[in-house]
């Protein structure tokens, strides 16, 4: 062997033991993870290791790290209610808001109000009617905002509330949001006086590819009006047709409208997001008085990301599933759970909860429909209830406790949104709205086929190689 070649293999093979090395020693990462990443660094090197340093940890960068850590610490909390906590401690659901509050040290509010947006559509012309009723200030955060008729309505919305003097801020994915914050519809918001910001910019690709990840997203979904309104949920700034990807059309969404002392908690989330953005301070805000109390639902807030020391949203949706007693319903369209909340739901199905799943039967990804379909033999035999929705992609994301604990938000049931993507959801007790949640969940149910044990049984076996080969590195996903 000549010295040159001699001389390249060792070094390979010695970035190849490092970054295996490197893959092992990651915090917060799961057996299963580490295995998948091992197996690909092992079976093609070189691939492997561009890959993993690429997409294998959730870094971030130094500068935007530290700037989150600082604003966290410094920004005001809310008091937590004491008798709020006392409360909730006297029901068999106290274990999920105790661990949401570790989350961002929000604890929960009483004497909130929540309505459910009967669509899309409906969502959005609501959504507008509360931004043109804005007196003092909006705050609004969207993953993708597309330049179609939903878009532009709340474009113009936020258009009007500048020129008559409201303080406009809004924040956009750079990504998930890239033409639209690159077309005139941008400019003219920023021409009115809109305050608008790109949320998580890429610039140069390839610096931030050595800075920190590409992929990790603000995938939140939020709107904050005079801090006494606030909208949370799964809806985009977009039209139900989507029409970047028609195919899957229509998406089915579901978003709540908010009032009461937990609209303080929103305005807390995009404060921090704001000011992780290099916008001005806005900690003030957050010492104003809480609004008025206007109904009964207990509510928490809980905001999750990858600059969190632990996979907080798998853990809050875990503890949540745990609390069942008697009935667990969930819509999501990516399923492609860790191995804790995986288990948490087979268990909750063996342990005689009625345990309901409702996954769309098309899903805009191949391979996290692939990887979700591996899961499906092993939730049937635990007794799990599945279905899949035929009229559209169901983009939802809830779940329903005993009919009467909640979450709802941005959060998939999926690896990017516990570990990659910065999410919104709202934890909440009230027998009345998470009646109506459960409403909307039959209505996804009616318009769904149930998947039986035969009918996975009966699943190619090359299919079924593809299925379980893409689970081997759902982690990755």
């Amino acid at each position: 062997m000549k010295p040159l070649h001699l001389f390249l293999t060792s070094l390979l093979i010695l970035a190849e033991i490092a970054t295996i090395v490197r893959a092992m020693l990651r915090p917060h990462r799961d057996p299963a993870a580490r295995l998948a990443w091992v197996i690909i660094i092992i079976v093609a090197p070189i691939i492997g290791m561009v890959a993993y340093l690429l997409l294998g940890e959730a870094r971030v960068s130094a500068s935007r790290k530290e700037r989150g850590r600082t604003i966290d610490a410094d920004l005001p909390r809310p008091p937590v209610e004491d008798k709020t906590v006392e409360t909730m401690a006297a029901t068999p659901y106290d274990a999920p808001f105790g661990l949401a509050r570790t989350v961002n040290g929000l604890g929960p509010t009483a004497g909130n109000r929540a309505t459910l947006a009967k669509d899309s559509n409906q969502a959005v012309d609501a959504m507008v009617a509360d931004i043109d009723s804005a007196h003092d200030h909006v705050h609004a955060c969207f993953y993708i905002w597309l330049d179609d008729t939903n878009g532009l309505k709340l474009k113009d919305a936020m258009v009007r509330a500048a020129k008559r003097g409201a303080t406009v801020r809004v924040l956009s994915d750079a990504l998930g949001s890239r033409k639209f914050v690159r077309s005139p519809h941008w400019a003219e918001l920023q021409d009115a006086g809109v305050e608008a910001r790109v949320a998580l910019p890429v610039g140069n690709l390839l610096w931030t590819m050595i800075r920190g990840r590409v992929d990790l997203r603000n995938h939140r979904k939020l709107l904050v009006i005079d801090g006494v309104i606030a909208w949370c949920g799964s809806q985009n700034a977009a039209d139900p047709e989507f029409r970047v990807k028609p195919h899957y059309a229509p998406w089915v969404d579901v978003m709540s409208r908010w009032q009461g002392p937990v609209t303080r908690d929103w305005q807390f989330l995009f404060v921090s997001d704001w000011m992780g953005e290099h916008g001005e301070d806005l900690s003030a805000m957050l010492l104003a008085p809480p609004a008025p109390a206007t109904g009964g639902i207990v509510a928490q807030v809980i905001g999750t990301g990858p600059t969190l020391p632990y996979a907080a949203m798998t853990a809050c949706f875990a503890e949540l599933v745990h609390s069942a007693r008697d009935e667990l319903m969930i819509t999501t369209p990516y399923f492609v759970p860790d191995d804790a909340l995986l288990y948490a739901i087979l268990s909750a199905a063996r342990r005689g909860v009625r345990t309901v799943l409702v996954l769309p039967a098309r899903n805009d990804s191949h391979i996290v429909a692939a990887a979700s379909r591996s899961h499906y033999g092993d939730l049937l035999k635990a007794g799990v209830e599945l279905y899949e929705y035929q009229c559209g992609l169901l983009h939802a994301k809830t779940m329903v406790v005993d009919g009467k604990v909640g979450l709802i938000g941005s959060a998939n049931l999926d690896r990017r949104s516990f570990e990659l993507n910065f999410e919104n959801n709202i934890l909440f007790y009230d027998a009345d709205f998470a009646s109506k949640i459960r409403e909307r969940q039959n209505e996804f149910l009616a318009d769904s086929k149930i998947v039986t044990e035969r009918m996975v049984a009966q699943t190619s076996m090359t299919r079924r190689l593809v299925q379980n080969t893409l689970s081997i590195f759902g982690p990755l996903l």
